[in-house]
């Protein structure tokens, strides 16, 4: 925060501790001591007596743990304290117990192959929570993912399904992206397209509008999907013959999709699990897999 704003809240922490300290002062001793005071409420009558001994000093002693806490901890400002604590130096130090008493158990599954993770039920029950931490928010607790998120429990790896890709998309995560072609198609290129898409599925689709849609497709879309239209597993583009689609097969969505384009991401994992955990999460991945069961 800025120094002023800093010196603002400073003050008026500190300003508060010495108001609560003189009101208590200003109660401590009575005026007139066991007698009643003139008011009453309800026809309950107070006598004028001073504050209890120990509830005195136990107000006291608060406001002078407070002021200790204070000092020890960042609480005034800009001020960090003489303890020198925060709150990223206790999750370095937190994360070093865990790794110290935690990483022995991740190691000694380093060396094994995925398959054999896959075998390994502890592995898999490691791996699983792990998935259900990280993961499950996007793809689902079973990995069925939804719309707009992958189901990994099919065949349509969009971006691969090798130990290794499926090691590299949790590592560096996926960025994937098609362009909006409405501008550029108009409506009718748009309708066009649609159907010759619905054509390639052997769905019901008008031959002479799928006809048009198809050199439409040969000049924008081809180079991402492919001459056969099986999507490229280096540009994360689908394969648009198996109607296995992330945002839905209806031709509505297929049109919607041509029209507005489509951005999806995948945050990267390295920096948070590390490669040892990576290992196990991918290996719980490739069993949710349909080649794996």
């Amino acid at each position: 925060m800025s120094s002023a704003m800093s010196l603002l809240v400073t003050i008026g922490t500190l300003l508060s501790l010495l108001v609560f300290f003189v009101l208590l002062q200003m109660n401590r001793k009575a005026d007139r001591p066991g007698e009643l005071k003139d008011h009453k409420f309800d026809g309950i009558e107070e006598f004028d007596n001073p504050l209890p001994g120990w509830w005195y000093w136990m107000y006291v002693l608060s406001i002078i743990f407070g002021l200790g806490y204070l000092a020890y901890y960042p609480g005034l400002g800009n001020f960090e304290g003489f303890g020198g604590w925060t709150q990223i130096n206790q999750l370095e130090d937190s994360q070093k117990i865990a790794q110290e008493k935690y990483g022995p158990i991740f190691t000694q599954y380093r060396e094994m192959s995925m398959d054999e993770l896959v075998e390994t039920p502890a592995a898999m029950k490691m791996g699983r929570r792990m998935f259900v931490n990280n993961c499950a928010v996007c793809h689902g607790a079973t990995g069925e993912g939804s719309l707009g998120f992958p189901n990994l429990t099919d065949e349509e790896w969009m971006w691969g399904s090798t130990d290794e890709d499926i090691v590299n998309s949790i590592t560096h995560g996926r960025n994937a992206g098609m362009a909006a072609w409405g501008e550029i198609l108009g409506d009718d290129g748009v309708s066009d397209v649609t159907e010759y898409v619905m054509q390639l599925v052997g769905r019901e689709a008008d031959s002479e509008s799928a006809t048009k849609g198809k050199a439409h497709f040969d000049i924008y879309c081809m180079a991402c999907h492919g001459m056969d239209a099986k999507g490229q597993k280096m540009f994360g583009a689908p394969d648009l013959t198996n109607e296995i689609w992330l945002y839905g097969n209806s031709k509505r969505r297929i049109a919607d999709v041509i029209r507005n384009g489509r951005s999806g991401e995948m945050p990267s994992f390295d920096n948070k699990l590390g490669s040892d955990k990576i290992h196990i999460m991918a290996a719980y991945v490739k069993s949710l897999g349909k080649d794996s069961s």
